[in-house]
């Protein structure tokens, strides 16, 4: 009986969706395959692979571009079976998304396998993702960045913090459970503001030593429990350059997984252009300096590669187009030249 329940309740449910857009009916399908265990199951016989290897993805280099494959299941299971594990494998993967055709795309790592079997037999390599995620299309940036997320915290939450017991991943991979305990758990992010700081006519970007050479950025840092985002933005400021931030407005926030799983919230601050000697923290910068209109536009325009002088230093480049920093750049010249 609860079978034929269960039945005509997707069938009901698959009729109501017909009636919504296409993005209402994606999101209520990826919420069935979260909450119904055979559903996903079957799903992955159908949907399409994304392939990690200690969390760096799978690409292939076809001309002057990085593609990211989508391996199907069949595909899958012809790479799984040379090592005779393809099911145990399979049961490993986490769901991170689907087509508007309701074909779901899974993510798997393939850490404990041998590398290069995988890669000479695909044709491709495992990148680094701070490096994918700048080279692949803008379209795959953000799924990338979620699956090694994802990943991430399957990897570092298969015990319980209460018990010390095994957690049991469900086959979606939206969350964990402790059988022993009965605690059950989600995947969480934790919000970052990054905030470009303008007096005006100049805006304030600063480098930490780890950057790469010559590359500044907006400040940015995690939120203290409970904050707000205008407390976290004016802490950050004082905190980092010694301003204080008189007015700030929000403009956009994006996924980054690094260091782990982040909520970037973008912000522009504004400071008094009386008071705009900066006062450096140097455990958190290398250096940290206002920016004329002139020099962003050119800082824009300029490579990493092309960064470097005759005499060994580095002239100022920025994030590139995929990092929020670069829209709030992006935005204050827009702003100054309106």
């Amino acid at each position: 009986m609860a079978a034929v329940y269960q039945a005509l309740h997707r069938r009901v449910s698959s009729l109501a969706c017909r009636l919504h857009s296409t993005y209402v009916r994606k999101m209520r399908y990826l919420n069935q395959l979260k909450e119904d265990d055979s559903l996903c199951r079957q799903a992955q016989t159908s949907g399409t692979f994304y392939l990690f290897h200690n969390l760096s993805p799978f690409l292939q280099k076809v001309g002057k571009k990085y593609l990211v494959p989508q391996l199907s299941a069949a595909e899958m299971r012809g790479i799984l079976e040379k090592f005779q594990e393809a099911e145990q494998w399979i049961e490993k993967s986490v769901l991170i998304g689907c087509s508007d055709e309701h074909r779901p795309h899974f993510a798997l790592d393939l850490g404990a396998l041998d590398k290069s079997v995988i890669e000479s037999e695909l044709q491709g390599s495992f990148i680094d993702l701070r490096k994918a995620l700048f080279v692949v299309d803008g379209k795959d940036s953000p799924l990338l960045a979620s699956a090694q997320s994802l990943l991430r915290w399957h990897d570092s939450h298969q015990y319980c913090s209460k018990t010390g017991q095994p957690t049991q991943k469900n086959p979606a991979g939206s969350k964990r459970v402790c059988h022993a305990s009965g605690v059950t758990y989600y995947p969480q992010t934790s919000p970052v503001v990054i905030t470009l700081v303008s007096n005006g006519s100049r805006c304030l970007l600063a480098r930490q030593p780890s950057f790469p050479p010559g590359m500044f950025t907006a400040l940015s840092g995690f939120c203290d429990l409970g904050e707000n985002v205008e407390e976290a933005v004016r802490r950050e400021v004082a905190e980092e350059v010694g301003l204080e931030v008189e007015s700030l407005r929000y403009s956009a926030s994006q996924h980054w997984p690094f260091p782990s799983s982040s909520l970037m919230i973008a912000c522009h601050a504004l400071v008094g252009a009386q008071r705009a000697e900066i006062s450096m923290d140097t455990l958190e910068l290398e250096e940290a300096r206002w920016f004329g209109l002139e020099e962003i536009v050119e800082g824009l325009k300029r490579e990493p590669s092309s960064s470097k002088q005759d005499d060994g230093s580095f002239l100022p480049w920025f994030p590139p187009k995929q990092a929020i920093a670069h829209q709030l750049i992006c935005e204050w010249v827009q702003q100054q030249t309106a």
